[in-house]
């Protein structure tokens, strides 16, 4: 697995992560999670992504790390979900870091990002400043936001943010243009667009898997010629090397699809003719497409 470096944080990643959201499903167990967390670690993935409102995703994380953390990259976020304390506010923020050590089991966290908070909550400017001091006490390696649209625009510019985290796949390039140039490491979230072309006809829809489908269906028309490789390698393969982006993270539960993402992630990047018609369709027909967060 390659790595590459995060931004100017110090910290080397690997160019495929864990999204760790999966982990916590209640249908779950921690053995299985175990055994994905411990497949990820066998094919070189060093980047292990989670978050507190992602159910028992934290806990088992830590579980099934055990002996390996200084294997793993630990991101997790915060600004919300601190009991007795108002979301969104700088003790949140400073007690969220507190919580994250203790549920992580472990004295530093390599990342820990405000996770989508909107562009008037960054505005404001006072969540900061907590992440500012957690990091001077070596509590935190590496600061930043998780989101996308106006707030990702808000954090790149504050210059206090050395990890931003957006939605990065062939149907979400809008963050791709509001990071050109900047400094900040990148997590691309979303690399396969949650797999939008395979969950058409899930019983219960979802407005993010409804859009990004409606978006497939606009670049990959019927009458397109093929591009020759399967949906699941076009988007990793695009998201993972894209311009900037350091690491992208790929959620699962199931370790065939860590081997799978690991693969196809080492396959490096697209064709350059296969990366120009993807490029072409988009020039021509993703005008509208915004960020989902």
């Amino acid at each position: 697995m390659t790595a590459r470096a995060l931004g100017a944080t110090g910290l080397s990643v690997s160019a495929l992560g864990l999204g760790c959201g999966p982990l916590g499903a209640p249908g779950l167990d921690d053995a299985a999670a175990a055994r994905v967390v411990h497949a990820a670690l066998d094919h070189g993935v060093r980047v292990f992504d989670t978050a507190p409102s992602y159910g028992a995703s934290e806990e088992r994380l830590a579980r099934a790390l055990g002996g390996h953390r200084r294997d793993a990259t630990l991101v997790t976020k915060g600004g919300y979900g601190v009991p007795g304390v108002p979301d969104w506010t700088p003790a949140c923020v400073a007690l969220g870091v507190e919580r994250a050590l203790r549920v992580l089991c472990t004295n530093e966290l390599d990342v820990f990002l405000l996770h989508s908070c909107d562009a008037e909550l960054l505005r404001r400017g006072d969540l900061v400043e907590p992440l500012v001091r957690a990091r001077e006490a070596g509590k935190v390696r590496a600061v930043g936001y998780s989101g996308d649209g106006e707030a990702l625009s808000i954090a790149l510019a504050c210059g206090a943010f050395d990890v931003v985290e957006c939605s990065v796949s062939v149907v979400d390039r809008a963050a791709l243009t509001r990071l050109a140039g900047a400094p900040a490491g990148v997590l691309a979230k979303r690399p396969l667009a949650n797999a939008a072309w395979a969950r058409r006809d899930e019983r219960e829809p979802r407005a993010d898997v409804d859009e990004y489908a409606r978006r497939v269906d606009a670049l990959f028309a019927p009458d397109d010629p093929p591009l020759g490789l399967p949906m699941d390698e076009l988007f990793l393969r695009f998201a993972a090397h894209a311009p900037g982006v350091s690491c992208a993270l790929v959620g699962t539960s199931r370790v065939d699809g860590v081997a799978r993402a690991a693969e196809l992630a080492a396959r490096g990047p697209l064709p350059p003719d296969t990366l120009a018609s993807l490029d072409e369709r988009y020039r021509r027909r993703g005008e509208g497409f915004l960020g989902l967060v």
